[in-house]
């Protein structure tokens, strides 16, 4: 259980609603069609008809999210142009985007460890070792924090 502290503590004398970065990192993000544009991203995929073949949507739903995760700046787009062919956009993730991918990789480590299925053939890899790989949180001082260890406090201010 993460422990509130300072004015935090007192859960009736504030509101999270539409001040959370959940909330507001949900509200762009939350979407199954934009967490799995993240994950083909990722994996390399840059054009328009991959990402809504390989995320499988419609080009209406591709569209919109590509555009919601450029806005938000986790993706770029890039004009490319084949030899005959019209200009057209390819799409890479910012550093923004690369900095998400741990959320991308939590959700894939809990689903492996909690859901039913054939998805547990698929592992995390570091690619220097061939070690699996977990996301984990590290406080700023590279200590490992375990669920009954985190804290919330407001920025600046000691409980």
């Amino acid at each position: 259980m993460t422990m509130l502290q300072g004015r935090l503590a007192d859960r009736d004398s504030w509101s999270a609603v539409g001040e959370c970065a959940i909330e507001q990192t949900m509200a762009v993000v939350g979407t199954k069609s934009a967490m799995l544009i993240m994950r083909e991203a990722y994996y390399g995929t840059t054009r328009f008809d991959d990402f809504a073949r390989r995320v499988g949507i419609t080009k209406a739903a591709t569209s919109a999210r590509l555009a919601e995760l450029v806005d938000l700046g986790l993706l770029e787009r890039r004009p490319y142009r084949e030899p005959g062919q019209r200009s057209r956009d390819e799409y890479v993730l910012t550093e923004s985007g690369i900095e998400f991918m741990p959320v991308v990789w939590s959700l894939f480590q809990w689903g492996q460890r909690h859901l039913p299925g054939r998805h547990r053939q698929l592992r995390l890899t570091h690619l220097g070792c061939r070690a699996d790989v977990e996301v984990q949180l590290r406080c700023a001082q590279g200590h490992l924090v375990p669920p009954d260890e985190l804290g919330m406090r407001v920025a600046g201010r000691q409980a």
